[in-house]
Order: C-alpha cells, then sequence, then structure tokens
C-alpha cells in the first residue's frame, strides 16, 4: 500500500514547494489538494462533514497552481486533485490546465473529480445543482475529446462546441486518470464508466464492502485511494486486506513548522506499516 497526504493549501498554511519536497523526502508517493474558488457569504447549504465550515475552505490556493509549484520541486511524487470541482469550472480551460500541469510534472498528475457540495458556490459560477452531476459527465467527456484528438468537438445538453485545436496533450496517455469522488450508485457507475481510479472518503459507511463491487461494476481492477485515512493500524491494515492502493492522510492547516512535525509523525506510521 501506498501513502500519500491530502491537504487545503491555503495563505496561511505550510506552502506547496515546501510541502511537496517535505512530502518526497517522507517517502510519501502523492500529494491531493483541494478546491474551492470561493465561500458564498450567505450560505445554507450544511457543511456535509458538520458544525462551521472551516477557514481553510475560505482561503484555500488554486489547486493547479499549488500543485505546480509542488511539482516543480519534486521528481517523483504524484500530484492530484482532491477534488476539483469539475461543475464551477470551463471545460475547455480546466482541460488545458490538467494537460499543462501532467506537461510540466512529467506525467505525474492524478485528476480527481466530483460534482461538490456548496450549492451557493455552485449557483455563483452558473451551475444549477439538480443538474450538477449531468453537468459534470458532459464536462469530463469533453475534456477527453480534448485531450485525445487534434479536432476536437463536442455536441451535448450542457457542452456545445464545434472543432477545435488545443494543446499541449497530456503526457499519460489517452490522458490523466480520473479519479471519481463520492461512493453514491452514480459515482460508482461514473467510475465504470469513466474512472481512472475511485476516491472514496475514509468516512464512508462499509467502505472496503464497497471496493470489490466497483471494481466488478467495472469490469476492471480499478486503483483505490482513501480520502483521510485516519492513521490506525487496524484500519489501514483492513485497507490492504480489501486491496486499496492508497491511504491519504488528511493534513490539518498548519504552518510550516507544525505541518512538519506532523508530517514526521504520519512518516513513522507508514513507514511501520509498509
Amino acid at each position: 500500500m501506498q501513502f500519500g497526504v491530502a491537504a487545503f493549501i491555503t495563505d496561511e498554511s505550510i506552502g506547496p514547494a515546501v510541502l511537496g519536497r517535505a512530502l518526497e523526502a517522507r517517502n510519501f508517493d502523492a500529494l491531493f489538494a483541494a478546491d474551492h474558488t470561493h465561500i458564498p457569504v450567505s450560505r445554507e447549504t450544511p457543511y456535509p462533514l458538520g458544525g462551521d465550515l472551516p477557514r481553510s475552505c475560505y482561503r484555500m490556493l488554486d489547486p493547479f497552481v499549488a500543485l505546480t509549484a509542488a511539482a516543480a520541486v519534486t521528481e517523483r511524487l504524484l500530484v492530484g486533485t482532491g477534488i476539483c470541482l469539475v461543475v464551477q469550472r470551463d471545460p475547455i480551460t480546466t482541460a488545458k490546465e490538467v494537460a499543462s500541469l501532467d506537461l510540466v510534472s512529467g506525467g505525474r498528475f492524478l485528476f480527481g473529480v466530483g460534482t461538490g457540495w456548496n450549492r451557493e458556490e455552485m449557483r455563483n459560477h452558473g451551475t444549477d445543482p439538480a443538474t450538477r452531476g449531468a453537468l459534470m459527465d458532459e464536462r469530463i467527456r469533453a475534456m477527453r475529446e480534448i485531450w485525445t484528438r487534434e479536432e476536437a468537438e463536442f455536441h451535448g445538453s450542457h457542452v456545445d462546441f464545434d472543432p477545435i485545436s488545443a494543446w499541449p496533450k497530456p503526457v499519460q496517455e489517452p490522458h490523466p486518470p480520473i479519479y471519481v469522488g463520492g461512493e453514491s450508485e452514480r459515482s460508482i457507475a461514473r467510475v465504470a464508466e469513466y474512472g481512472g481510479g475511485w476516491l472514496p472518503r475514509a468516512a464512508a459507511e462499509n467502505l472496503t464492502e464497497l471496493v470489490p463491487r466497483v471494481r466488478d461494476r467495472a469490469g476492471r481492477r480499478v486503483p483505490v485511494s482513501v480520502y483521510g485515512a485516519p492513521p490506525d493500524p487496524a484500519v489501514v491494515e483492513s485497507y490492504a486486506a480489501a486491496g486499496i492502493d492508497r491511504a491519504l492522510f488528511l493534513l490539518p492547516d498548519l504552518g510550516r513548522d507544525e505541518a512538519l512535525r506532523e508530517l514526521d509523525e504520519l512518516a513513522e506510521f507508514a513507514a511501520r506499516l509498509r
């Protein structure tokens, strides 16, 4: 099993370049960065994890910028979005960001995607929360056309464009693996349809029992990375027994020195279980 870190990288936390170097030096294999463009001041949508919305959600860096900084100072570390809110991003622009990051990282990008939860945030981007799932699916299909064709076009209910030329193309072929976030029936169907990986939450009910179901539905051995894995030996060992490939520990929003101490502890834990 591999071990990585998921983080809400902000203007107050450890910087992405320092974090990337620290992770690689401690033998973590991946860094996943979260995505919120903004948080509406007036909000009725409850935070899905309960309680108050963390300060880090208001202040996070753009994940593509942060991950580029981390990739530029590392050689082996995989960099991924965890998750990219595709329903809030133009697909042509996002396709270029993904391909550009995959290029400058030397093919080390993992594209974690999801529909998100903050309805007010979506509406500010002109997205109807009621149709966000269909919108994401079309945007993913459109981006795959852009990545794999010299002249791409797409005509759907939510995305529509005539033939375009868009470069660079990703280093990974046919494109970076798309890690689908979520544990719903529709998320599992998305893994089967276009998922190069599955990115469930550690808090998901019966997670280890879902792994074979997801792979059976997909008809292939889909790589699985668990988001927010607890540093608990029994839990992580159950992940390994279930064939889960990577545990992603959630790094708190900490300054440089505190974050490095936290990473030291997580690295020691991971080393004992490798």
